[in-house]
């Protein structure tokens, strides 16, 4: 299942609207004989691209999955077709498919004859590729989450604006990795007329990821025909309102949002209880001075502070990434 989470992980933000999902095929001995990732829109599921890297040795298999196989006929035919004409002989699943259109595979398969076990590491898959893909299926809203830097004493920027580099290459390169697999980046004018960002993904060596997330600047503020943010390297939007929720109607067909924006967007999404998880990249430096990574949250007193859990440390380069989710 590991191996499936992985090829998850790699399709990750190419998918969309299909949510990203990894197979794997064991021949009948139990070795590997084919993974695929699910690709774009209108192209094969991750079961048939592993299906057909293993060719007949699939026969007598094990088909392990990230996502209930699909029953239903939408732009490509049920993977359950697939799994069943392979001939198939057990399959293993993590998460249940939760949307009633494509959902019933498990039983289709069992009433065939196959061997289907669900639930294996379904936390953990639950948690990881498919966590913004379960969040729109049980919301119907987009799974927003509000990344940023910020100095061990909490500021987004020196008392003179800088603030390259707060986190190290590592924590950069990580943001890009992130990036790569999101639907859109949100930032607000503000953040464009400080810091002329590109908003791209990129890959270590400098190049333009494969996938591009759209480029979303909300404000009411003109920006300049030549700000990098319209440059050709990916599609933006601009969306002129100070409203978050209705920025989320304007990006109600994504998915998975990053906001990147500065102090007073992020102030306003958490307002508005309009964020589902922070990723806080922690450099170990101290900057003092005003520039705060967060404005006003509406929080008056202590007993009003919005509270969060953490779900997640990890250490990057020198740098922490805390990972936080409400309650």
């Amino acid at each position: 299942m590991r191996l499936a989470v992985d090829q998850a992980q790699r399709v990750k933000g190419s998918t969309y609207p299909n949510p990203p999902v990894g197979a794997v095929i064991l021949d009948a001995a139990g070795d590997v004989v084919g993974t695929g990732g699910t690709e774009p829109v209108g192209g094969p599921h991750a079961e048939v691209i592993a299906l057909q890297a293993a060719g007949e040795r699939a026969a007598g298999g094990t088909a392990v999955v990230t996502l209930e196989p699909c029953s239903h006929h939408g732009r490509t035919p049920p993977c359950v077709d697939a799994l069943l004409a392979a001939g198939v002989a057990t399959v293993v699943f993590a998460v249940a498919d939760p949307n009633p259109a494509a959902a019933g595979g498990a039983e289709r398969l069992q009433s065939a004859g196959v061997m289907v076990t669900g639930g294996v590491c379904a936390d953990e898959v639950a948690a990881g590729p498919l966590r913004e893909w379960l969040h729109k299926q049980r919301t119907g809203l987009p799974h927003v989450t509000w990344k940023f830097a910020t100095s061990v004493d909490g500021r987004s920027a020196a008392a003179d604006g800088s603030s390259q580099w707060i986190t190290g290459e590592a924590a950069r390169a990580d943001v890009h990795r992130r990036r790569a697999a999101a639907d859109a980046i949100v930032v607000g004018t503000g953040t464009v007329f400080a810091d002329d960002p590109t908003l791209t993904a990129r890959l270590p060596g400098g190049g333009l990821a494969e996938h591009q997330p759209l480029r979303v600047v909300v404000g009411r503020r003109e920006i300049a025909p030549e700000a990098n943010v319209l440059n050709d390297d990916s599609r933006t939007m601009v969306i002129s309102t100070h409203d978050p929720d209705e920025v989320l109607r304007a990006l109600s067909d994504r998915t998975d949002i990053l906001i990147e924006g500065g102090p007073t967007l992020a102030g306003a999404f958490l307002r508005a209880g309009a964020i589902d998880r922070i990723l806080a990249y922690v450099g170990p430096i101290l900057l003092g001075g005003p520039i705060m990574a967060v404005d006003d949250v509406g929080v008056p007193t202590i007993a009003r502070a919005l509270r969060w859990s953490f779900d997640g440390v990890e250490r990057i380069g020198p740098d922490l990434l805390l990972s936080l989710v409400p309650g």
